[in-house]
């Protein structure tokens, strides 16, 4: 049997009424902690979950606005599974136009009632996903959103996304580290016109209000010196993030999903649409320091997003000596050694006097296959952006090693499956077809740049 399970969460829905008026930078709030949003958690291998589609009023920054919603929430619940776990999925659409479901790096079948993204469930319509995890699926942060083509980007921009973990991190850590407080760090941006987050003719580049978990600057607790966990993703439509807790590091234990082979560091994360960091957290002395994402320009025919504050850290309570963090971690193949079944160039362009974005040359067609390749081969491709502005590179089903960024080596770390395409250069991927034949995207995944063209279809045959 499949419930439908109706949750309030973050960013919950309010009686529908017209909203207040509300500018794109103009909201108001009160400072509050973070909110995890509702986790509906699997037992017994089986997770059976319901998703009602439809605009609701919600509450943001302290305004009624009109949203696209999960179960009524503009931040709906986590979706928690273990490795080889089943997830009976029930969609049910009451949106004016057709939408549909996509498990954001889950290495599942790309065909049938799995993540397909090429089915179209029309309103008040209901679609019935099942997804079978393989019992070795990577822990880690996930996502799920909105992948119907070209509404992508006003579907998830007006809140169509939402979180996944899939447990088993804590293997990896040591004993003193496995049971530590673990925080989810969503983020999503919104603008508001006539009331309402838009859903046509974003600006991508226009101002924004950042959001964690559906809030404005909420209070991040913890002690000085504690360990957390924080899962950071960037479950929005088109900006990036370059996130830093200031006077502090971020220790990545997985990256896109994939636990790291050896545990590294930095003081900034730069997270472009679709990626997500695990990171551990030491606190900081007592005191407050924000959580923000810094200035960054995309090129000169991209954005430039100003500094934000996304959150408060209050490092308070009774001082813990700092927990001795991981070296190594998680096991993960270098493919730098496996022959190569094929190697390929892959461009990506646009036009900007007409908005249109290419992939080789050609906008997206969904009956083209793009890319043939084999069952159990791995290969290589040089994917080059022609254009003045930043993309990201974005593929389905099977995740890939960063081998080299503008021909600089880049040290193996394990698999992703986002990375960001510098302004006119160029990244060298690998990638292994493992487990399943059918067709799947790449793409940009801004998804504006997606939208208007700028995805191609692969199809794995034996």
């Amino acid at each position: 049997m499949v419930v439908i399970v109706m949750v309030s969460g973050c960013g919950g829905s309010v009686p529908d009424q017209p909203a207040a008026m509300l500018s794109p930078t103009g909201t108001t709030t009160v400072q509050a902690p973070l909110r995890e949003p509702r986790q509906l958690v699997s037992q017994g291998k089986t997770l059976h979950v319901g998703l009602v589609v439809e605009m609701r009023t919600v509450e943001l920054g302290g305004q009624r606005v009109r949203a696209l919603t999960y179960n009524g929430d503009y931040m709906p619940p986590t979706i928690r599974l273990h490795p080889g776990d089943r997830l009976d999925l029930t969609l049910i659409n009451k949106l004016p136009e057709h939408t549909n479901l996509h498990t954001h790096g889950w290495h599942v079948s790309p065909s049938g009632n799995s993540d397909n993204i090429y089915l179209h469930i029309m309103p008040g319509q209901t679609y019935h996903y099942s997804y079978q995890l393989p019992a070795d699926i990577a822990p880690g942060t996930y996502w799920y959103h909105s992948h119907a083509h070209p509404l992508s980007e006003g579907q998830v921009f007006a809140g169509l996304s939402g979180a996944i973990v899939i447990d088993g991190l804590n293997r990896y850590m040591p004993p003193g580290l496995r049971n530590i407080t673990e925080r989810l760090v969503a983020l999503k941006d919104f603008q508001v016109q006539a009331g309402a987050i838009p859903t046509a003719n974003i600006d991508s580049n226009a101002p924004t209000n950042r959001t964690v978990n559906g809030q404005i600057n909420p209070i991040m607790n913890i002690r000085p010196g504690e360990t957390q966990l924080w899962r950071l993703a960037n479950i929005g439509a088109d900006i990036a993030y370059n996130v830093q807790l200031q006077g502090s590091r971020f220790t990545v234990v997985a990256q896109d999903a994939n636990p790291v082979t050896r545990v590294w560091s930095d003081e900034t994360l730069f997270m472009p649409p679709g990626s997500r960091f695990d990171v551990l957290v030491q606190g900081p002395p007592e005191g407050s320091t924000r959580l923000i994402t810094t200035a960054y320009n995309t090129g000169p025919q991209g954005d430039s997003y100003p500094e934000t504050t996304l959150a408060t850290v209050v490092s308070s309570g009774q001082p813990v000596t700092p927990a001795a963090l991981p070296v190594t971690f998680a096991s993960f193949d270098n493919l730098s050694k496996d022959p190569i079944a094929q190697r390929r160039t892959i461009t990506f362009s646009e036009n900007d006097q007409t908005n249109e974005f290419y992939i080789n040359g050609k906008q997206f067609d969904t009956n083209r296959i793009d890319v043939r390749a084999k069952l159990n081969t791995t290969e290589e491709w040089t994917v080059r952006n022609l254009s003045e502005e930043q993309h990201t590179f974005h593929i389905h089903v099977n995740d890939f090693q960063l081998m080299s960024v503008n021909s600089k080596p880049y040290p193996f770390r394990g698999w992703q499956d986002t990375v960001q395409l510098p302004a006119r250069g160029e990244v060298v991927i690998r990638m292994r077809f493992l487990n399943f034949l059918g067709k799947y995207p790449f793409h940009c995944h801004i998804l504006n740049h997606e939208d208007r063209g700028m995805m191609a279809n692969v199809e794995v045959v034996r």
